[in-house]
C-alpha cells in the first residue's frame, strides 16, 4: 500500500498563489503517474494535472498557463504550484498516484484531500 499525504491548501484571494504538496510513503512502481484532481461542491471529480515518472505532464485546459506540476523523485513528492487563482478553482484537491504499466498496472492510490478556497 502507498499512503499519500497532502498539504498546502487554504484560503487565498483571487489572483493569489498556493503550492500544494503530496508525499508518498514509499516509491511507486514504474511506470507511473502522479497528479492532482479536484472536486468542487456539486460537481464530479476532475483531473487538474498529472506527471509521469518520465516527466511527461498533462494539464486541464482550465489551468494551463496558471498551474505547474512538478515531482521530486528522491522524495517521492509531487507539487502543484497554483498562480493567478480564480474563485472557480475553489475545490477539494486530491493527490493521486497510479501505476500505468507492468504487472501492477491499474493500482491506484488517493490522498485524503486538501481544501482550496479562492475568495473574490
Amino acid at each position: 500500500q502507498v499512503q499519500l499525504v497532502e498539504s498546502g491548501g487554504g484560503l487565498v484571494q483571487a489572483g493569489g498563489s498556493l503550492r500544494l504538496s503530496c508525499a508518498a510513503s514509499r516509491s511507486i512502481f514504474s511506470p507511473n503517474a502522479m497528479g492532482w484532481y479536484r472536486q468542487a461542491p456539486g460537481k464530479q471529480r476532475e483531473v487538474v494535472a498529472t506527471v509521469t515518472n518520465s516527466g511527461y505532464t498533462n494539464y486541464a485546459d482550465s489551468v494551463k498557463g496558471r498551474f505547474t506540476i512538478s515531482r521530486d523523485y528522491a522524495k517521492n513528492t509531487v507539487y502543484l504550484q497554483m498562480n493567478s487563482l480564480k474563485p472557480e478553482d475553489t475545490a477539494v484537491y486530491y493527490c493521486n498516484a497510479k501505476i500505468i504499466g507492468g504487472s501492477f498496472r491499474g493500482d491506484d492510490y488517493w490522498g485524503q484531500g486538501t481544501r482550496v478556497t479562492v475568495s473574490s
